[in-house]
């Protein structure tokens, strides 16, 4: 038997087209979604696969996310794997009452005898001036929600490990966020961060360093190694972890870090009160607050809902200007700590210029 070779190279637009691939290869596979027969195909991530498995299973669906998604509900009760795509985060809104109160609930409310295995993808990130309604982050509002697995991958071998467990594996409801400014990115195989636990829903150190925690999510895990690069020539080491999985965090890896830095920043894509860092620092109050030397910082987007002109974006968003100088900050214990910082504001400019329409 020939194994065929794997790429070393992938960006995340050709690791979701490829974890969707998979997926439909299944003959349970149906992928629902606004878009996934258009020419575009999400970005490129199902382009083709109506014609190559049948529309009948790679199904166009209308501007109805609460009827669809109870479509999904169903499939799954009944031994389908049903992916539902939203090209925005926010359209997934509209679904709410029937992820929260019924893919969530059901195995708990029968004791065990439905499984609701389902991948919803919803696309987040900033893009060409999209404003208030189509640039939310939404992962703590799902992660709140026992019953549901949510994840926000930050790589190609992520998105390719992490869908083919949920896929074939995990018999629960995954949530995952795609960043839509990561889908041009190539990684390269071997510069993949280290998993950190047993699944590939696990988190995963993306550096080792010994001056500070950084906790990340999506793109600001990239942001971060890029901070952490820029501050190791200077003297500062970071301990970057990509957190991955926001749902099920798994508390000892934070905590071995946390000891060994006694310093540690959250950088999240969402807003800040009630989210990710939040429950990071949550975590570590209750299990050891003394093993910190400084109070925990947080980053996110601006407290406010997000603005459509490019220069007011380029403030609402964090960049790697202003997480290098928040880490140093940190690490230095004052707001004069004498680090250069690199001159960057917008991280769209770096990653991805927009055109529209999407």
């Amino acid at each position: 038997m020939t194994h065929q070779a794997q790429p070393t190279a992938l960006s995340y637009r050709e690791a979701l087209f490829k974890a969707m691939h998979d997926a439909m290869a299944l003959p349970n596979t149906l992928v629902f979604g606004q878009g996934v027969n258009d020419h575009k195909g999400i970005f490129g991530t199902t382009t083709g696969l109506g014609e190559k498995f049948g529309k009948n299973r790679m199904i166009e669906v209308p501007l109805a996310e609460e009827g669809v998604t109870g479509i999904c509900i169903g499939a799954a009760l009944n031994g389908a794997y049903p992916i539902n795509i939203h090209i925005r985060a926010d359209f997934v809104l509209l679904a709410m009452n029937q992820i929260i109160n019924l893919a969530a609930k059901y195995k708990y409310m029968f004791g065990g005898l439905f499984d609701v295995p389902m991948l919803v993808r919803l696309v987040i990130g900033r893009s060409w001036g999209q404003g208030a309604q189509h640039s939310q982050s939404l992962q703590s509002l799902f992660a709140h929600i026992p019953g549901l697995r949510v994840i926000m991958p930050a790589s190609s071998g992520a998105i390719v490990d992490s869908y083919a467990h949920a896929v074939q594996h995990h018999r629960g409801p995954v949530i995952s966020l795609e960043h839509r400014l990561m889908y041009d990115l190539t990684f390269e195989r071997d510069h993949e961060p280290t998993v950190l636990g047993k699944t590939p829903f696990s988190q995963r150190r993306v550096r080792k360093g010994n001056d500070v925690t950084v906790v990340s999510t999506s793109i600001m895990s990239l942001e971060a190694r890029r901070a952490a690069d820029w501050l190791a020539d200077r003297g500062v080491s970071c301990d970057v972890i990509d957190l991955h999985c926001v749902s099920h965090i798994d508390a000892n890896v934070i905590m071995e870090s946390v000891g060994r830095t006694g310093r540690l920043l959250v950088a999240d894509t969402s807003w800040q009160p009630y989210g990710v860092g939040a429950e990071i620092c949550r975590i570590v109050c209750e299990r050891d607050p003394g093993a910190l030397k400084a109070p925990v910082v947080t980053l996110g987007m601006a407290a406010a809902p997000c603005p459509t002109a490019k220069s007011l974006e380029d403030i609402y968003y964090p960049n790697l200007t202003t997480l290098t100088d928040s880490i140093a900050k940190l690490v230095r214990g004052k707001a004069d700590h004498g680090i250069e910082l690199p001159h960057e504001r917008s991280m769209a400019d770096v990653y991805k210029r927009f055109k529209g329409p999407f």
